[in-house]
Parts: structure tokens; C-alpha cells; sequence
């Protein structure tokens, strides 16, 4: 919720950034138990396209079928990259707000080898 829109303007607020400094993957509790995953923990998100790997927000704000991801952090922790590279035929918009995905908690956050596009 602090970082709305894309984070252009709230990620320049140092005291958002404090409160959020890293995106998180929002679950609900019913999902989260389902996969053994706790409020912090580090839960990998896979789609056919990559994965990312991401500390869990167990929140009752969100579906118990969906998990959320905001999408405008960049390079590692880009939910983009998750997503189908597929563009609105009329406004030409990326089409960032769906992907079927598989989540699994993960034993810690990635290595840099795993995901060089971080450096």
C-alpha cells in the first residue's frame, strides 16, 4: 500500500522506502498454509517465463487463489519478468496484470550467480 502507482513518487519518500524497502509477494493465510509458508519468509515464484524469489506477506486482503507481486521494483525483483510479454493491440499497454504461477518456499534469498541480471 506505500508504494502505489508505479513508486515513482513514493519510493523517493525516505520513510516509505524504510517501511518497504524490498517488494514482497502477498499471500493470503489459506494459500500460505497450503504451501508451509510463513509471514517473512523467503517464497519463490515460478511461471513459465522466470521466477523470482521474494520475502512473504501473509495478508487477508487478497484472494486465497491469487498472490501479488507490485510490479514496478526493477532487475531481480521484477514481477515483469514473470509476466507475458504480450501488448494491448489498441493502447499497445504490456499485459503485466496476469500469469499462472508456482509458488514454494524457499530456503533463503537468491544468490547473485542465480540471478546475474542483479548486478
Amino acid at each position: 500500500m506505500s508504494q502505489y502507482l508505479s513508486g515513482a513518487q513514493t519510493r523517493r519518500i525516505g520513510g516509505l522506502v524504510d517501511i518497504y524497502p524490498e517488494p514482497r509477494v502477498e499471500i493470503h493465510p489459506r494459500l500460505a498454509e497450503q504451501h508451509g509458508i510463513a509471514d517473512t519468509d523467503w517464497v519463490t515464484v515460478t511461471s513459465r517465463r522466470s521466477r523470482v524469489t521474494l520475502r512473504a506477506s501473509v495478508v487477508k486482503t487478497i484472494r486465497p487463489d491469487t498472490v501479488f507481486i507490485p510490479y514496478h521494483w526493477p532487475d531481480s525483483k521484477s514481477a515483469n519478468k514473470l509476466t507475458h510479454r504480450t501488448l494491448d493491440p489498441r493502447s499497445k499497454i504490456p499485459e503485466f496484470k496476469v500469469s499462472a504461477c508456482r509458488i514454494e518456499r524457499a530456503e533463503g534469498p537468491p544468490r547473485e550467480a542465480e540471478h546475474p541480471e542483479a548486478r
